[in-house]
């Protein structure tokens, strides 16, 4: 099974392609996508729709796994990644690939045990999980690569209940 993971924001979105197979994974892929602060947000989205786009045609995923927003961030922030999560949405129901979201403090349950882990733990494990020879670029990626190892790995009943 290949998952396609997404750490959704505007100004930077992580991405990640975990491929499972007999219970071993592996990284196919990792990085974030930055946009400026001052492009016009249709362009920023732009980017971001192309990017999932293009992931979904090399590596043609099963699924899609993406990071719920944060409740407590502000309105302008909560907007902001709710506009790139429909854009990642959209671009996968484009594709025929199923997507599922899951809150924060399950991927770091899933990945680290604990679900309130710190970013710093998350990345380690993620690292181990995947035998990464060198830690994610950036936190986004990580978070990304978080998120498709959850989906990974999470039982078929779990996966229709977080739909």
């Amino acid at each position: 099974m290949k998952v396609l993971g997404i750490d959704p924001g505007t100004a930077a979105c992580g991405y990640a392609m975990v491929h499972e197979s007999d219970g071993r994974l592996r990284a196919l892929t990792h990085g974030c996508w930055r946009t400026p602060a001052r492009e016009r947000p249709e362009l920023r989205l732009r980017t971001i729709f192309e990017g999932v786009r293009e992931l979904v045609e090399q590596h043609a995923p099963d699924a899609a796994a993406l990071e719920e927003s944060f409740v407590g961030a502000d309105a302008r922030t909560a907007l902001s990644v709710g506009q790139a999560r429909g854009v990642v949405l959209v671009a996968s129901a484009l594709a025929g690939v199923e997507c599922t979201e899951y809150a924060p403090s399950h991927v770091k349950q899933a990945v680290c045990g604990y679900g309130r882990a710190e970013k710093a733990q998350v990345a380690r494990m993620v690292r181990t999980i995947l035998a990464l020879r060198s830690p994610p670029a950036s936190t986004h990626a990580s978070d990304a690569l978080a998120v498709a190892i959850c989906h990974a790995l999470a039982p078929p009943l779990m996966k229709a209940v977080a739909s």
